[in-house]
């Protein structure tokens, strides 16, 4: 199982409320828990395999909310209209790819790699999804 190296500053139910109310969402119980635990931060085993390409990925770092560089907030904001809104970014990797979180119906509690510079025609062609949930993407880091 992953662990955490750094975690950004504790947090509480209420912030993930007030979060949670402000961009009108409802994070999956498991991601409500591992912001509660951590708030986000750096992830000491941070590979994960990906399901194209034979290929590998990294978590450079998980975003927490409050007031920090790594605003999971701020990035919702910045990645409005970039990304379906199905989903919001949890995470990125070194070049600036993101980790998504499903958000709504059909993709709720999912993760998916969103890859920056693919041009797609449909808004999920540049989308892979990494788990069938953030505790299952958390626990296959290595």
């Amino acid at each position: 199982m992953a662990q955490m190296n750094r975690e950004n500053p504790k947090i509480s139910f209420q912030d993930i409320e007030h979060f949670e109310q402000k961009f009108n969402i409802i994070f999956p119980k498991d991601y409500a828990e591992f912001l509660l635990n951590s708030n986000g931060g750096n992830p000491k085993e941070s590979a994960f395999k990906t399901n194209f390409n034979d290929g590998e990925g990294v978590v450079n770092k998980f975003y927490g909310i409050g007031n920090m560089k790594s605003n999971l907030g701020r990035v919702f904001e910045v990645l409005e209209g970039e990304i379906p809104e199905e989903f919001i970014s949890i995470a990125n990797d070194p070049g600036g790819n993101e980790i998504l979180l499903g958000i709504s119906e059909g993709y709720y509690g999912k993760v998916y790699f969103w890859i920056h510079d693919i041009e797609s025609e449909d808004e999920m062609d540049n989308m892979f999804i990494l788990a069938g949930s953030f505790t299952a993407f958390f626990n296959s880091l290595y």
